[in-house]
């Protein structure tokens, strides 16, 4: 090969190299073409839980017919709601529910880490009362959790068959985070702490309320407990740490379906990966 081939096919390379790289980074939005018999849309919806409503809203896909249905899932206290997430998947023909677990943001109710379990049964049953009127397919709702939430969805998708795929993104070890405190009150003062968890004004609970459970009912809260229960739901977990690896590690190893586990080079909300994340949830949900 001569020099000038040589050199032209290392820029035509590196070239090629920074196309890959350019593309893996970007995300491309565009409009959806006006369905003007059902179009794409967003609605505020109140959902019944334990006496309760929660407050949330749907985002609607465009187009006849029942679509699939992704269910975000916020954290503690719920300021990051991935909403971003939410418009990208509803483009590619999914509904998107968000809500507001009991007590949280000015849903109804009592704020406890068990109820926020309880709700997202409830959202479930809500869906497939409401299947027509909300144009939602039951047969394909998945789960999308963040820090809490991703405990949620860890927690929660045992208690749900109907349910096949949850998306757990640096889901929160209430577990391990408490699990050398022997005594509610330590456990209480420890999450009062503003150098640790805080009190929100926007969650109905008392720091006691809320962190003397994970003393009285520490099993519940782990979720190695769980490991057979999600061993035929399709799993993704990410994280920004590897605190939970050992967690990963023994869901994997009783999974029979699909899990993949990875730790990225961010900050807990993936503040410089949404586009990468946003690829990776769709890809997952179209698998």
């Amino acid at each position: 090969m001569s020099n000038f081939l040589r050199s032209f096919s290392i820029v035509l390379a590196l070239l090629v190299a920074g196309s890959v790289s350019a593309q893996s980074d970007t995300l491309v939005l565009r409009d959806l073409a006006l369905d003007k018999t059902a179009a794409a849309g967003f609605e505020e919806i109140f959902i019944p839980s334990h006496g309760s409503q929660l407050a949330g809203l749907i985002y609607k896909a465009n187009g006849s017919g029942k679509h699939p249905t992704l269910i975000l899932l916020h954290g503690y206290p719920g300021n990051e709601r991935n909403l971003d997430l939410a418009q990208v998947v509803r483009s590619r023909g999914w509904n998107v529910i968000y809500f507001n677990y009991r007590g949280a943001w000015g849903s109804e109710g009592k704020y406890s880490f068990k109820n926020c379990v309880e709700d997202v049964v409830n959202v479930v049953a809500y869906c497939n009362k409401n299947q027509q009127r909300l144009k939602i397919d039951t047969s394909n709702i998945v789960l999308f959790g963040h820090s809490l939430g991703a405990w949620v969805c860890l927690k929660v998708l045992p208690m749900l068959p109907q349910i096949k795929k949850g998306f757990a993104m640096s889901t929160a070890d209430l577990y391990g985070a408490f699990k050398n405190i022997s005594d509610e009150k330590t456990a209480i003062k420890m999450a009062a702490s503003p150098q640790a968890l805080g009190k929100y004004f926007v969650l109905d609970a008392s720091t006691e309320e809320l962190f003397a459970p994970l003393i009285r009912d520490r099993d519940y809260f782990n979720l190695v407990a769980d490991k057979q229960g999600l061993s035929a739901k399709q799993l993704i977990m990410i994280d920004e740490h590897s605190t939970n690896k050992a967690l990963a590690a023994t869901i994997q190893q009783s999974n029979k379906s699909f899990f993949e586990y990875e730790v990225w080079e961010t900050d807990h909300s993936f503040t410089n990966k949404r586009v990468s994340l946003i690829k990776k949830v769709i890809t997952f949900l179209e698998r």
